[in-house]
């Protein structure tokens, strides 16, 4: 009788076999691959379900917190409205004030002057009657009480020889505002009385360089005048102003005094004292075609030889008798020339003179190279510390020298200066150095060297009263300078 299959082999399809159970021992298992037998089939999968997209991600905004607010920028903008509001008021304010303003301006000005008009003795004399005044009031003393009645009667004594307006025209006339060193010059000023009515006498000052000038004008009457002259020292190179001339009327017991300007300053140049070179500097500076070099050049005045053409050489230069006679090309070969260019270095330290009077005799031959060099018309450098002197015109120049200090407040050694000239100066031909007694010779050595070798130096040693004497440093002449007029005679030795 067979069993009905059971519920699992019903469901499955002919031709597989289920197992069921474990196998018998010696029969191979089933499903193993190799064995014949068709191994079950997996359940497929069932199918995954389609992917819904997400929605795209929204990101929400981003609400920055805004900077902080410091205590300052609050406080301007709190403040800054009212700052403006406040510059706005004061402005109208200073615009309404303004006219009170000027006119407080010129009474504090009207004031001042008046009391300028108090001198020392006149603010003593008032202290002390005031001190008196109130002494005598608080305990009573009728002494104290007179005493400062009779200074306040001489203060108001005294105001009355200073009111009144003056009606003078005051004029001051120099005869001369250069001159030189030693000569005489005079000056005068006049005091007219301008109007109708009898004018006081008055006295009247006048600074005259470091010295104050005085003298009394008389009472003038009505259309009076009153003359007055006056002589200027020249005994030293200086820049003497003269004035301003002005008029001082007061009391005899100087207690108050009033001082009136009547003319403005003027300025008297005393030059140095110069000496013509005019015969003397023949061989020295004077020079028609230009000193020659040792430099050669294509072209130029001062004929050298001749060598052979070069191309790029100008035909103009090709000597054609010595081409004819050589049968070939020669050119001319010429010297450089220089127009003659001076420099003049002048020491102004205290410690390379001896004595003041040795430092003005090398200002006054430094004057007379450098006269002679502006009238010939020839180039010219004047070099001294820390300035430059106008080397245009003659006046100009001998106003410049007039000017120099000596000690010169921030002196350069002699070295210092030839360089800066040689600097200044590169094509000079001609280097006068102007030294005193006190520059030994490596010193001068030093500053001669400065300079190129074509370049001539001359050293002029100041000694005032010493014999003109004559030495060599290198190929340099060095001259001891006396007085100014040994200069002509070191120039004749000269040959340039």
């Amino acid at each position: 009788m067979s069993s009905s299959p059971t519920v699992a082999q019903a469901n499955v399809e002919p031709g597989l076999i289920v197992s069921q159970g474990e196998p018998t021992p010696g029969q191979p298992p089933m499903g193993v691959p190799g064995y014949g037998t068709p191994m079950m089939p997996r359940a497929p999968k069932a199918p995954k379900p389609a992917k819904v997209p997400k929605p795209p991600k929204t990101h929400s905004p981003v609400f920055l917190s805004a900077p902080k607010e410091t205590w300052s920028a609050r406080l301007v903008r709190t403040l800054g409205p009212l700052w403006a509001t406040v510059r706005q008021g004061a402005a109208h304010l200073r615009n309404f004030l303004n006219p009170a303003l000027t006119v407080g301006q010129s009474l504090v000005n009207r004031i001042k002057s008046a009391l300028s008009f108090v001198q020392i003795p006149g603010w003593l004399t008032l202290m002390i009657a005031g001190a008196c005044t109130g002494v005598g009031l608080i305990f009573g003393w009728a002494e104290l009480l007179f005493i400062a009645i009779i200074l306040l009667v001489l203060l108001l004594v005294a105001l009355l020889f200073i009111i009144g307006r003056s009606t003078y025209q005051v004029s001051l006339d120099l005869t001369k505002l250069r001159v030189q060193a030693g000569s005489d010059a005079f000056g005068g000023v006049s005091v007219a009385n301008t109007s109708a009515r009898s004018v006081m006498a008055s006295t009247f000052l006048m600074p005259v360089g470091k010295a104050m000038s005085s003298f009394q004008v008389p009472r003038l009457v009505g259309g009076a005048t009153f003359d007055e002259s006056f002589q200027v020292d020249t005994s030293q190179r200086a820049v003497v102003p003269v004035g301003p001339v002005r008029s001082s009327r007061g009391d005899g017991l100087g207690l108050l005094r009033r001082d009136v300007v009547w003319t403005q300053c003027v300025e008297m140049f005393i030059h140095p004292r110069t000496i013509s070179l005019a015969d003397s500097s023949a061989g020295f500076i004077k020079d028609l075609e230009g000193r020659p070099t040792d430099t050669l050049s294509s072209s130029d005045i001062a004929f050298h030889a001749l060598r052979d053409y070069v191309v790029g050489d100008d035909l103009r230069h090709v000597h054609w008798k010595s081409t004819a006679r050589t049968g070939k090309l020669l050119v001319r070969q010429f010297e450089e020339t220089r127009r003659s260019h001076m420099v003049l270095c002048l020491s102004m330290s205290a410690g390379d003179y001896g004595v003041a009077a040795d430092f003005e005799l090398a200002v006054s031959a430094c004057a007379s190279l450098a006269d002679q060099s502006i009238r010939e018309e020839k180039d010219l450098t004047i070099q001294v510390p820390h300035q430059r002197l106008c080397v245009q015109t003659s006046t100009r120049m001998l106003d410049d020298f007039s000017r120099l200090e000596y000690p010169h407040p921030r002196d350069k050694r002699i070295e210092t200066i030839a360089l800066d000239a040689s600097t200044a100066a590169p094509d000079a031909s001609i280097a006068v150095i102007a030294v005193g007694t006190s520059v030994n010779s490596t010193r001068l050595h030093a500053a001669i060297s400065r300079f190129s070798v074509d370049v001539l130096c001359v050293v002029l040693r100041c000694d005032t009263g010493a014999k003109l004497s004559y030495s060599m440093i290198g190929n340099s002449p060095v001259f001891t300078l006396g007085n100014l007029e040994d200069l002509p005679r070191a120039l004749r030795s000269l040959e340039v």
